[in-house]
């Protein structure tokens, strides 16, 4: 399989994972040290358990919003087992749109399995 077609794919998991609510799904998806960068405040999350423990958070919200990412193109490295996705994201709740933007993000594929080693979100609606 093709790095651009796994990560897609793991991409498309992390969206359902945060659709349901899942943080058991979410887990494997995210490096130990992963980076999150917040779109609006520029909040750092530092590390999979601060990650883990923010969506847990999120998903006890009311009412809750979902965010999806959505890929537009995906550069993989032919130097090293890296990865930078791009593409546009969106917050919805109770049916309406509250936040969107666009994302990178940077996978890194360990022992055969992409993970996100950081991810930068920038709010533009």
């Amino acid at each position: 399989m093709s790095a651009d077609l796994a990560i897609r794919l793991r991409r498309a998991t992390f969206n359902r994972a945060l659709a349901d609510a899942d943080l058991a799904a979410i887990n494997p998806l995210l490096g130990m040290d992963a980076i999150l960068v917040t779109g609006t405040d520029s909040a750092v999350l530092a590390g999979r358990k601060a990650q883990l423990a923010a969506w847990k958070r999120e998903f006890a919200a009311t009412p809750r919003t979902i965010y999806t990412r959505t890929p537009d193109t995906i550069v993989t490295s032919a130097v090293e087992p890296i990865a930078f996705e791009h593409g546009r994201w969106q917050g919805v709740a109770a049916g309406k749109t509250v936040a969107s933007g666009a994302y990178t993000a940077k996978w890194r594929e360990i022992r055969g399995a992409w993970v996100i080693e950081a991810e930068l979100y920038l709010t533009l609606a």
